[in-house]
């Protein structure tokens, strides 16, 4: 973990959030900015700051990311109509907090980038 990390706060229950999903290696909750009716963040229990520090061991851990999401955009009926699955890397990419994580986002038409 990381001192000064937010979502480990998190998976640390420090910092308090409206978790949706949890098992061994992963912690789903909802944004606390959604930028869509279904938004919620999925992240690794174990620190890594960007896609640029993931090894070939964390493989299964990142697909494991992807069936959660999957999961989740099932559970909350979202998976017919479409959603997508976000990984955002630096700065430049989006990204704000430095840990890994993937944005599940739905439940309306979604525009822009691709």
């Amino acid at each position: 973990m990381a001192d000064d990390c937010l979502f480990c706060k998190i998976v640390e229950r420090a910092v308090p959030s409206d978790i949706v999903y949890e098992d061994d290696t992963l912690l789903a909750f909802n944004d606390i900015s959604p930028q869509a009716p279904t938004h919620v963040l999925i992240i690794p229990k174990t620190h890594i700051a960007t896609v640029n520090d993931l090894t070939d061991s964390e493989a299964e851990l990142i697909g494991k990311m992807a069936l959660c999401g999957q999961s989740l955009a099932c559970a909350r009926g979202i998976d017919e109509g479409g959603y997508r699955l976000i990984l955002n890397c630096n700065a430049l990419g989006g990204q704000t907090v430095f840990h890994v994580h993937l944005h599940l986002l739905g439940g309306r038409q979604l525009r822009g980038l691709g």
